[in-house]
């Protein structure tokens, strides 16, 4: 009787659970890996790939290209054979070792810059948010990213024509202020998830908040930093605007301004064109390629444990 009564009472237990909905053994999900595929993601991904892929490849292909071969009308063809020829001369046209040292050390400059200041001025919002001071300067940092440089790009062009920089000083100067929003609002999401503990530890052992920050905080801002730097190399490279109206002597101009002029003069040389569109960015490319999953990382860890 017992057993009987058992199996009755299980017997209800499950009926009652399937009433109210819970899952039962015949209703559980397939196991993981094992998920329907989304056609219509993939296709969307893949017409996305094809968006980047395809102008990435004729760029490849018509650098590799004579002459005569980039003017046929097709793009898409390989080349036949492979000339390097496109290569040497936009090198020389371009004055391509100058330009690309000018363009390396303004990015270099804003990354640096920008990975210190955003930083610092993140520790010092974060850690003393009751204040309304830094609540203040921080909202007032956020406001800046609505203020796109075009503008205020008339008093910028004269402000640094009367401070004597009107150059790649200042460039990366104006690169690094206005990165500076953006990384500060990755900056603090990621450090409200340090604990104060941590702090509280090394002031007890009688660290400073200097020390506490460059020993301790900073280290653990490693993943955050990477985000911020390839985010301001990517600006900073890229830029045209910014330099093209601000730096006077057309001799030290960056990549992209150099580009720029180079086109209008050598239009007709596509072969020279796309090989020199192709160094300039090839720079970019392999950084990102590289970096990519650090970028990944430091806005996911700052978005979870923010």
């Amino acid at each position: 009787m017992t057993q009987t009564a058992a199996k009755r009472t299980a017997a209800s237990v499950r009926q009652a659970t399937a009433r109210n909905g819970a899952p039962t053994p015949a209703r559980r999900r397939g196991k993981v890996g094992q998920e329907k595929t989304s056609w219509t993601t993939m296709v969307i991904l893949f017409l996305c790939a094809i968006t980047v892929i395809l102008p990435l490849y004729v760029t490849i292909s018509m650098s590799l290209k004579s002459t005569s071969q980039a003017v046929d009308g097709n793009a898409f063809s390989l080349p036949a054979p492979i000339d390097f020829s496109g290569f040497a001369q936009a090198w020389e046209l371009t004055n391509f070792p100058v330009a690309f040292t000018i363009s390396l050390l303004v990015t270099a400059g804003t990354v640096v810059g920008t990975v210190i200041l955003a930083s610092l001025a993140s520790y010092a919002i974060v850690r003393n948010w009751d204040r309304r001071f830094f609540r203040w300067s921080f909202f007032y940092l956020l406001a800046a990213m609505f203020l796109p440089f075009p503008v205020v790009a008339l008093p910028q062009i004269q402000l640094t024509g009367l401070t004597g920089l009107a150059n790649p000083a200042g460039v990366t100067i104006l690169h690094i202020m206005f990165q500076l929003s953006f990384s500060i609002l990755l900056f603090t999401a990621f450090l409200r998830s340090i604990p104060l503990e941590l702090e509280e530890s090394a002031r007890i052992d009688g660290a400073t908040t200097w020390q506490t920050f460059r020993q301790l905080i900073f280290p653990l801002l490693a993943p955050m930093s990477a985000t911020v730097a390839i985010f301001a190399f990517l600006a900073s490279w890229n830029d045209f605007m910014m330099p093209s109206l601000i730096i006077a002597d057309s001799a030290q101009q960056t990549l992209p301004v150099v580009q720029s002029i180079f086109q209008t003069q050598f239009s007709n040389n596509y072969n020279v064109s796309f090989a020199s569109y192709l160094m300039a960015m090839a720079p970019a490319i392999v950084v990102y390629l590289f970096t990519q999953r650090w970028v990944m990382e430091g806005v996911t860890q700052g978005a979870v444990k923010g």
